[in-house]
């Protein structure tokens, strides 16, 4: 089967899965234990924490590990909301953030939280001037996502960090998606707080990161937490740790090459599915994700049939599936009904190949032609 669906998570990268057999091996002490097997096993971890302050361009003191992108955002949100910089109970986001931070906030509003999600404008991004308009006096957090996960658009996170220092407020943003697929160095030298995850550029499941920036004098959620700072509790996963260090290093090391492959597969597809007004292809910024709708088929059917023929597609987040909403993006977009359903979303990596994706466009047309009618 051809696999596009790396925007929901990617293949082991073969020398992280090597190096997370020999940590596993050979640092298999609990970092927190003070005999030398225990102390080798947190200097491994110390070490990828410096490698992570450096790819990212923070101060190590900042980062954190943690089991993922999910975790990670819950606990740097409450985080934040333990050291606002004034009082308030208002926090901005916007409808098409991952259903961790949408959860997280749910969970906020009934501790008293108003919460107040933004829609994007046609092109899926967040309109700066409505984002500002909708800033009051009680407003304590921002946390928009850097790439959205169903059509790739990029949000400006740096010029909503100046909106946030202007008015005193708290930033944090989901990279999930962007790590190791753009530079985004400028993003976290600007933000309050930022999270990653490993299985997204070929790193182990179940491994993620967390930027807290030092200044901010947070409170661990769990009471009494040793691990990591007291950010989150449980035995730190080392080898996970070693391994997603090693799959982040080199996917920074190759983004160039990386992006100019993507970019290539992007304008392969486009270019295999041109012309044809059955198709509505959504603004991206970045050329691994492709969002459409087949006019008139059904996302899920779409997805059934792509599987039946060999080819891994989804219809948005996997953390989604199996709900009966739409995609969250479709509704932040203005997409309803029948036609919120039709959306698919096809996702690249580093091992797709320009005439698996040609294929794949030419199955999507004779999809759509035996649906016609």
């Amino acid at each position: 089967m051809k696999y596009f669906d790396y925007a929901a998570t990617s293949p082991l990268d073969k020398e992280a899965a090597q190096l997370y057999m020999q940590t596993a091996t050979e640092f298999f002490g609990n970092t927190s234990s003070l005999h030398d097997i225990g102390s080798q096993a947190n200097q491994l971890v110390e070490t990828c924490r410096t490698e992570f302050a450096q790819m990212l361009g923070v101060q190590e003191e900042g980062v954190y590990f943690t089991s993922g992108g999910s975790e990670g955002n819950f606990l740097a949100i409450q985080a934040l909301l333990s050291s606002p910089l004034k009082k308030g109970k208002h926090i901005l986001t916007s409808v098409a953030e991952h259903s961790s931070v949408h959860s997280t906030l749910e969970k906020c509003k009934q501790n008293g939280y108003e919460v107040m999600a933004l829609a994007y404008d046609q092109e899926g991004h967040i309109d700066l001037e409505r984002l500002e308009k909708e800033i009051c006096a009680e407003t304590v957090l921002i946390t928009i996502q850097h790439g959205n996960s169903e059509i790739g658009t990029i949000q400006p996170i740096e010029e909503i960090s100046k909106l946030c220092r202007k008015h005193n407020i708290l930033l944090h943003s989901d990279c999930v998606q962007t790590f190791g697929k753009v530079d985004i160095q400028g993003l976290a030298q600007s933000v309050d707080s930022l999270t990653i995850s490993g299985h997204k550029f070929y790193g182990p499941k179940g491994s993620g990161v967390v930027y807290l920036n030092p200044r901010l004098h947070w409170h661990p959620f769990f009471p009494n937490t040793t691990h990591e700072k007291g950010f989150r509790p449980g035995t730190v996963n080392v080898p996970a740790i070693a391994a997603m260090t090693l799959s982040a290093q080199k996917s920074i090391r190759a983004l160039e090459a990386q992006q100019h492959h993507l970019m290539k597969l992007r304008d392969t597809f486009l270019h295999s599915i041109r012309d044809n007004s059955q198709l509505t292809i959504y603004p991206s910024d970045l050329p691994s994700i492709i969002g459409l709708r087949l006019k008139g088929v059904e996302g899920q059917l779409v997805m059934l049939e792509c599987n039946r023929k060999g080819y891994a597609i989804s219809t948005g987040s996997a953390c989604q599936i199996g709900s009966q909403a739409p995609a969250k993006t479709m509704t932040a977009l203005g997409v309803t009904g029948k036609a919120a359903k039709e959306f698919i979303r096809i996702s690249f990596g580093k091992s797709t190949q320009e005439e698996e994706v040609q294929a794949l466009g030419e199955t999507l047309i004779n999809i759509l032609s035996e649906h016609e009618g």
